[in-house]
């Protein structure tokens, strides 16, 4: 686990330093959506078969990766945003335990749901070999897009295009 958890830093610190980094929206042209069931910090079952219906923002992450840090801000601004609307934004953190990220959630001010990948199964079924990665999955639960690194998820042109992906009203 720790020679996993090493390459996944090292990559994560390679994708981050590159000029290239996605820092976008991409759209998905990969397989079906994987499913995955887990707990959040109070235990309960969060199943993504759950949120259909629901434009679903899912981000990968852990508290040692500062990209995936330093976006979390802008991730609870774009819930504030799309308040009301039918979204939900999980952030599923790999490998770490109970009190390291609460230690982590002392720091800042977030109210969306935060699950524990404790194995890095679901991480890696979702293929997140570098942190952070983001999936938008669309209310049928089809991948649209991924982000590779970090995004101002609080960006209006962000915003707009994950309110083309809600369902009509």
């Amino acid at each position: 686990m720790r020679l996993a958890r090493l390459a996944l830093v090292l990559a994560t610190a390679a994708a981050c330093a590159s000029p290239l980094g996605a820092k976008e929206l991409k759209p998905w042209k990969g397989g079906a959506t994987p499913p995955f069931a887990l707990k959040d910090l109070q235990g309960r079952d969060h199943r993504l078969e759950d949120y259909k219906g629901q434009v679903v923002v899912v981000n990968f992450w852990a508290t040692w990766c500062e990209p995936c840090r330093e976006e979390m801000p802008s991730m609870q601004r774009l819930k504030e945003k799309m308040a009301g609307a039918p979204f939900a934004l999980l952030a599923v953190n790999y490998a770490e335990g109970n009190a390291r990220v609460e230690a982590f959630l002392q720091t800042v001010a977030i109210d969306f749901a935060i699950l524990l990948d404790r194995d890095a199964a679901v991480s890696k079924r979702w293929q997140a070999r570098v942190l952070p990665f983001t999936v938008v999955i669309d209310p049928a639960q089809r991948i649209r897009y991924t982000v590779l690194g970090d995004l101002d998820w609080s960006a209006p042109e962000v915003e707009a295009t994950l309110r083309k992906l809600l369902p009509p009203r």
